[in-house]
């Protein structure tokens, strides 16, 4: 038989016609794309960056594996000080579907906080969807408390052991870092025993709920075009990250939805920080997420920062958006502090 040689500008052609073929049904600006097929493609839009910062930070930062197997991992902040010091466990935004704990605007937020708010800080890397749905964040959150438990009653880690409080732990998180936050709380008071970690309180930066029915905010906010968050993909975000077949008023998107459950299920001796953006479209659902905590009996208050939109603290480099920064690491320092 005659051998045959494949001519690679014929490859190359092949590859051309199949990469036209392939049909985009989820495109978020620029962030990431489905297509039919199934692939999901998120182009790096935003540097990755390993754990070393500048001298002048005055921190020290590491990479913790908490979960191999599925590649759950963690950025740890802590300052230079004798002293234990409060710990914060951060979960990032992005609509559930894209970000990272090595991102640099998270990197160079969460160190400032660090440094600025005299507290370590563990920055968690948990599953995308719509690879991973809902509820896998919550339990990357969830299994990565339990691991810091772990390391607490080990001391294996003399890192986080003579570094971190366990007896003053606070979860936060922005966007879908805050939703994470409030589901993996009230999974955790289901657990009957997290000592020696004692959770002390929640911050919710902008928490990402959403519901069928629009608020006014929704309707009515003007975003530019380049905004952190539209409403357009704001219904993206939750069809790639909610269970099948559900809508917006599903409990993980709407908790005060008819049939959600009861908002006096969250720990009771909780207290909660909510910081809101009075240019985001979330403003009133937030507003309205405060006020029901208030009216079930829960230790809540918020602040709302002027003049900024959702996620200013990592993605605006504006002199407003400088000056709220440190309006609202001076906020999170108070709350930790007191």
């Amino acid at each position: 038989m005659t051998a045959m040689t494949l001519d690679p500008s014929l490859s190359l052609q092949m590859t051309a016609k199949e990469s036209q073929r392939r049909v985009v049904i989820e495109d978020i600006d620029g962030l990431i794309k489905i297509y039919k097929d199934g692939q999901v493609e998120r182009p790096d839009i935003v540097p990755r960056v390993t754990c070393s910062l500048p001298p002048e930070f005055r921190l020290m930062s590491r990479d913790l594996i908490i979960d191999k197997y599925t590649n759950i991992w963690a950025r740890l902040y802590v300052p230079n000080r004798h002293e234990k010091l409060p710990l914060i466990v951060y979960f990032h935004g992005g609509g559930f579907c894209v970000g990272s704990a090595s991102w640099s605007c998270y990197h160079e937020f969460l160190a400032k906080l660090s440094a600025k708010a005299n507290c370590a800080i563990m920055s968690v890397n948990y599953r995308l969807a719509p690879e991973n749905p809902l509820p896998a964040a919550y339990d990357d959150g969830v299994k990565s408390l339990v691991w810091l438990r772990q390391q607490a009653l080990s001391r294996d880690n003399e890192f986080l052991t003579s570094k971190c409080n366990f007896s003053s732990i606070f979860l936060a998180g922005d966007s879908a870092g805050a939703n994470i936050a409030y589901n993996v709380a009230i999974r955790l008071s289901g657990l009957s025993n997290l000592r020696p970690l004692d959770l002390k309180g929640l911050i919710l930066l902008q928490p990402f709920f959403g519901g069928e029915s629009r608020t006014q905010s929704e309707k009515y906010m003007v975003q530019p075009p380049r905004s952190a968050l539209t409403l357009a993909a704001s219904d993206t975000y939750w069809r790639l990250s909610l269970p099948a077949g559900a809508n917006r008023d599903h409990p993980w998107c709407n908790p005060l939805a008819k049939g959600a459950g009861k908002l006096e299920d969250f720990p009771h001796d909780v207290p909660t920080m909510i910081c809101l953006s009075e240019m985001d479209i979330l403003k009133d659902r937030n507003l309205e997420f405060c006020a029901a905590m208030a009216r079930a009996g829960k230790k809540v208050e918020h602040v709302v920062h002027k003049d900024v939109g959702h996620a200013f603290q990592i993605l605006n480099k504006s002199s407003i958006s400088q000056t709220r920064i440190n309006e609202l690491i001076c906020v999170i320092k108070s709350f930790i502090s007191r």
